[in-house]
């Protein structure tokens, strides 16, 4: 099966800097992918120009196939788009907005009206003008003009900025069922637990580098372990035998781990061997496996850094050569 987004060597640079540098990956029919990345990795870089508004300054971008530049006219029908700062005219009221947005989007809007019912946007509040609006108001019309003409691709930036936790259940039922239909959604957030409930995998970057892509599971099982034990008053916590790659942190009598999973029966026997009072072991959430990946590239990144020089050796006249 043919991706439905594949980018291959896709570089973008603004002069001298580097918003995203030889990103390599596919995302196929029907998946929902998560994009994960602090501000500045590239995210939104690589979104602009996955929709056509920024062109790469060197390899490719292809979307159903075709050039969001070249093929723009092709592909806008069939792509859904929330970008991560939404921008509306503060005179056209909600309502004016879809019409003129599915108007640009040049097919029909089969679904505005179920949309716009699921996530509580009323026919009084699409009366209103958007000047009038939330912030999380303004969301709603954006996340209904990125589904309203049923795109086969939906590229969401940051969607639920805003949204409160009952729309935001409403959200997550609409990627599903994307997903359900085939439909493949490509959802760039820095909340880590959405894109752990709705992402079956996950690119992460860095520093306009992809660092990793892993499905959510494998990303999840493959990194530590939390393990908290409670230990009785007056055990020295000096001596009690942890490693620091596992961050340790004491809260009082307890203390904190995260273990890879290849240390944790280990680790254990060693643990056990104290007069421990009560003990639990839990699966790593995604935050952890997330600042696990960004700690490794960190270090090793910081490996491959050239080393600078001392002040002045090597230069003529360098007291120290010949020493």
């Amino acid at each position: 099966m043919a991706a439905v987004i594949e980018l291959t060597g896709l570089t973008k640079r603004y002069g001298a800097t580097v918003g995203i540098q030889g990103l390599d990956l596919q995302v196929e029919s029907g998946e929902v992918f998560g994009f994960l990345g602090p501000n500045g990795a590239g995210k939104t870089t690589t979104i602009r120009c996955m929709v056509g508004l920024l062109s790469p300054t060197s390899g490719t971008t292809r979307v159903l196939g075709l050039d969001p530049i070249a093929d723009h006219g092709r592909l806008t029908p069939q792509l859904g788009y929330l970008p991560g700062e939404l921008r509306l005219y503060g005179e056209l009221t909600g309502a004016q907005h879809l019409a003129f947005l599915g108007q640009l989007q040049g097919r029909p809007t089969p679904r505005r009206q179920e949309l716009c019912q699921r996530l509580e946007l009323t026919g009084r509040d699409l009366g209103r003008p958007v000047a009038e609006y939330s912030h999380g108001m303004r969301q709603k019309v954006g996340l209904v003009q990125a589904l309203q003409h049923d795109p086969e691709v939906v590229i969401l930036d940051e969607p639920t900025e805003g949204l409160d936790p009952l729309v935001q259940e409403a959200f997550f039922a609409l990627v599903s069922e994307a997903s359900e239909a085939g439909h493949t959604v490509f959802l760039s957030s820095h909340v880590l637990s959405e894109v752990q409930r709705t992402c079956g995998r996950v690119g992460i970057v860095r520093a306009g580098r992809l660092v990793a892509v892993e499905a959510v599971a494998a990303l999840r099982e493959a990194r530590a372990r939390r393990v908290r034990l409670s230990l009785p008053d007056g055990v020295d916590h000096g001596q009690v035998p942890v490693e620091a790659r596992w961050s340790p942190t004491w809260s009082g009598n307890e203390l904190r781990l995260l273990v890879h999973p290849e240390e944790l029966v280990a680790a254990l026997r060693g643990l056990l061997q104290l007069p421990v009072t009560d003990i639990a072991v839990e699966e790593a959430g995604l935050d952890e496996a997330f600042l696990a990946f960004y700690r490794q590239a960190e270090a090793e990144a910081e490996a491959h850094r050239p080393k600078a020089p001392a002040w002045g050796a090597g230069l003529p006249g360098d007291p120290r050569e010949g020493r």
